[in-house]
Parts: C-alpha cells; sequence; structure tokens
C-alpha cells in the first residue's frame, strides 16, 4: 500500500523540521517546501495526497496558493496553519477552499485529527461523485 503523501510548506525551517518529524511518526510521507512557489513548482512530479500550508508565506501566501490550486483544477485538501489570531484570516482561509486552519501553537492531536478529517472529506466527496450521477461539489 502507498503511504499517503503530505506536502508540508511552511518558510520556517524549524516548523517543517518538527511538524515532518511528527507525521513521518504519524506514518505520512512528508514532503516539505519553504515558499509557495517552490510547491507549486514540484506538483508535476508528486502529488501529495493533502497540503499543509502556512498562510503568511513571504512570495505566495498559503491562501494564493490554494487559489491557484482551485485555478488549475487541482483537487488537493489544504489545511491552513497560521501563527496569526485574525479571524478574518481564518475564514479568508476557508472561503479560499481549506478544510480547517490550526492556529500556532496546536497540539499534534489537532494536527493529525485535520489531516485525517481533509482526507475522509475528499475520499467521501470522490465516493459520492463516483456513485451519484447527479452530485455536484457544494
Amino acid at each position: 500500500m502507498t503511504p499517503t503523501r503530505i506536502a508540508l510548506v511552511d518558510d520556517e525551517a524549524s516548523v517543517r523540521t518538527a511538524l515532518g518529524r511528527l507525521l513521518r511518526m504519524a506514518d505520512y510521507e512528508v514532503q516539505a517546501y519553504a515558499s509557495g512557489e517552490e510547491f507549486l513548482s514540484a506538483l508535476g512530479d508528486c502529488m501529495p495526497d493533502c497540503a499543509l500550508l502556512d498562510i503568511h508565506l513571504p512570495g505566495l501566501t498559503g491562501i494564493q496558493v490554494q487559489m491557484r490550486l482551485q485555478a488549475d483544477h487541482v483537487q488537493l485538501p489544504v489545511v491552513f496553519i497560521t501563527a496569526s489570531d485574525d479571524p478574518d484570516i481564518g475564514r479568508s482561509a476557508l472561503q479560499a477552499g481549506g478544510l480547517r486552519v490550526l492556529r500556532k501553537p496546536f497540539s499534534s492531536q489537532e494536527l493529525l485529527a485535520s489531516i485525517v478529517f481533509a482526507l475522509q472529506t475528499v475520499s467521501n466527496r470522490a465516493c459520492q461523485a463516483e456513485h451519484d450521477p447527479l452530485y455536484t461539489k457544494g
């Protein structure tokens, strides 16, 4: 069975290291990127099953990355992470198509549960679309 691939996009090396270690311990395959541009350019090589995107990235923000994914019709579940406590940023991330927004610091349980939620949400949508010809994304 192929391991579930998680793209981890954060400009802070210490965050990439810590979260990457946690995700690997949970049996995920992790591909870490320091910027949204780096992540987008790597998509052609290997499509992840879920993306963990920092909202505040230099260059393209996490929300802008998500908007590019949608514009290119890339069906990829996204969990956003942020150090900001501004509720408008969280709302914007969800409106852009993110499935969850985690505010730093968050627990390992919150992170893992959010990834499972994102993966199950996309899996359920795909299954429903496959079995219901009248199904449309909401």
